[in-house]
Parts: C-alpha cells; structure tokens; sequence
C-alpha cells in the first residue's frame, strides 16, 4: 500500500532518535498532511518547534491512534513498542519500530533499505528498525555478500555512549567532569572501555551481541552464516565504530572489494593510508553514510578480509534508516 501525503506520527518525540527522526523529516522535506507527536505522559505539553510551526506534544495513549493516523515512527522503547504498536496496526497505521520489540518476530520484516528494501511490501502493520550496530554491518557487507558469498563474520564494536540515550551521554559528560555516576554503566564510562552492552545471556554473550548475529542472519537472508560479536561501549558520544572481520566462500581481492563498496548505496570509502585517511567517529558524526576504511586482505585466513566500518547510530542507526523506509512506503 502506498501512501499519498499521510497523516504521520512520531512517538517518543522527545527522546535523542525521536528528537532526531524530526530533524530528518524536516531536512529531507517529508510530505506529510498532519503531524502528530507523542510522548510519555510526564513530556505532554512540550513544544517542538517543526518546519517554522509550534506542534505541542500529546500524552501516548490506547486512544492515540483512532484518528487516522496512517504512518507512525516509534523511538519509545521495547516496552512501550510491544504494547502500543499492534494497538497503532489494528487501526490501520504502518508503524515503523526502532525498538528491539518486534526484530525477530517472523512475520515482522527487519529491514535496511540499502539491503533488502524488497522486505517493506511484506509488512501486516508493522516493520522493524534493526539494532545500530547491525544496520552499519550490513550495509558494507550486503554487497560483498552478493559477489563472494559470506562464510563467517567476527564483529568487535565500540559503541557511543549515545546508543543508551541521553542518560548516557549525561553520563560520559558528568565523568569527564570528575563524577562518576555509573547509573546507565556498571563501571565509570570516562576513559573507560566496557565489554558489557545489555544484558547478559546463558551463552555469556550479551543480548547487544545477539542481536547483531540474529539480525544479520535475518537481513541478508541466510541462517546458515556463522557469527561471532563482542560489542564494547567506549567513551564516545557519537558514531559506532566496528571491526569487521569477514571469511567468503569465494576469493576476495581487496582492491576489487573496496571498488565494489564505492559503488553501493550509503557506503562511502575512505581508506588513503598515506594521507592518513580512514574513518573515525569524530569525522563521521551528524553524517547519513556508512564509511569503511582499512580495507585489507586476512592473511591468516583463506578468502578473508577486514573493514574499519564507522556510522552515525542515532542517524543511519536509527532515525535516519526508519525515515528511509518511510519514504519508501510512500513512493
């Protein structure tokens, strides 16, 4: 189904994604006949100011949704996602999730645009957003996929404080002051690194590092990839770096590889190694690509390669990636 000019719906629009999702709409002139935000009681009553206009916030309830509300982007949490989504589909809207709530749930596509947009038109009402750190993955190794075939993967991510929300950063800012409050962190953030994103599971993974081998499986479509993550939160605000570690079935030649990355959608090369030039968080932040750098051969593997891959995760991560698949339900 195709919408023309929707009544859309931003749900959690006081929140760092929800707070984002509105920037993108706004930049990327999102046609829309009537915007609605929501938000947990206690925010009803803020004001955001949208496109020149003054919209007031409204409290999220069981009611929301009966007045035809036809798209809705939820940053709101699991929770939240799990209780009012289906409340949100059963009235007709297309809800487009950034929460865990619904990624693995089968009849729920998990899409990134750039990967498997063919997934949105399979949608009963809802579509899910996938984890930051999957998105940036997959967007680099999606083509690869396609031209040697993937074998295994070893992920090592190091996280953004900003993946926790703006308790996170308000506590990477607080313990560069000095004060440590390890509330949103089991240990001090500030020039720290911590191997423990989420909670752990019976495996002694973390659910962060299932999710990224569940979703990936998902995404590209193949269960039968072998994957392995360790996912660190490291005392940045923005961008999630991650080394990407990647076995083919197939021989892979490095220059040919990163000729095929500068041709797929969202991915930008930067790998000048005399100049210095590669990516990292600080350059990367408040931008929409996937960037990949040091790009090189696994020599201690048959057919393996090794990607720098850095993205904004509140924007290609999360807002920006359900924008891109709003616009795509309105084509």
């Amino acid at each position: 189904m195709k919408m023309n000019n929707p009544v859309i719906a931003v749900v959690g629009a006081t929140g760092k994604v929800g707070s984002t999702m509105l920037s993108i709409l706004e930049q990327r002139s999102f046609p829309f006949k009537e915007l609605v935000l929501l938000a947990h009681p206690s925010e009803a009553g803020t004001v955001i100011n949208f496109k020149g206009k003054e919209y007031v916030v409204e409290a999220l309830t069981e009611t929301s949704f009966d007045r035809g509300i036809d798209l809705a982007l939820f940053a709101a949490g699991g929770p939240v996602s799990e209780k009012f989504a289906p409340i949100a589909a059963s009235k007709g809207c297309v809800v487009v999730d950034n929460s865990s709530a619904w990624r693995m749930d089968p009849e729920v596509p998990l899409v990134v645009p750039e990967v498997n947009p063919q997934e949105i038109a399979k949608h009963k009402g809802i579509i899910a957003n996938p984890n930051c750190s999957t998105i940036q993955a997959v967007v680099a190794l999606k083509p690869l996929h396609d031209k040697y075939k993937i074998k295994r993967i070893i992920y090592s991510t190091y996280q953004a404080v900003s993946g926790s929300g703006l308790n996170g950063i308000y506590e990477l800012e607080e313990g560069l002051k000095g004060n440590d409050l390890c509330k949103t962190y089991a240990w001090p953030i500030a020039g720290n690194c911590i191997p423990h994103i989420d909670v752990f599971l019976d495996n002694a993974y973390t659910k962060e590092e299932m999710k990224m081998v569940d979703e990936t499986k998902k995404i590209l479509g193949d269960y039968s990839l072998k994957i392995t993550a360790t996912a660190v939160r490291i005392p940045v605000f923005y961008c999630h770096s991650e080394s990407v570690n990647v076995e083919f079935e197939n021989p892979v030649d490095p220059e040919e590889a990163k000729e095929i990355l500068k041709a797929a959608p969202g991915v930008i090369v930067q790998d000048d190694l005399p100049n210095k030039q590669y990516p990292t968080p600080k350059a990367v932040e408040g931008k929409n690509e996937v960037y990949v750098g040091r790009i090189r051969r696994d020599e201690s593997v048959e057919n393996g390669l090794n990607l720098w891959v850095v993205a904004d995760n509140v924007r290609k991560g999360a807002a920006l990636n359900a924008v891109q698949i709003a616009e795509m339900l309105i084509k």
